[in-house]
């Protein structure tokens, strides 16, 4: 039988800051950068197809 997922913990101050930090300045990827990714998942998909 499966254990129960343990609940999230709650970040409290120099932890929550540098979360919210990286929340607020994402970097976006490149068009290329974006579609190397797809390419590479597509590729991953391919072989475990069933």
């Amino acid at each position: 039988m499966a254990k129960p997922i343990k609940e999230t913990p709650v970040l409290y101050d120099d932890d929550a800051e540098r979360l919210e930090m990286a929340a607020h300045n994402v970097v976006p990827l490149s068009e290329e950068d974006r579609k190397e990714i797809i390419k590479a998942y597509d590729d991953v998909k391919k072989c475990f197809a069933l």
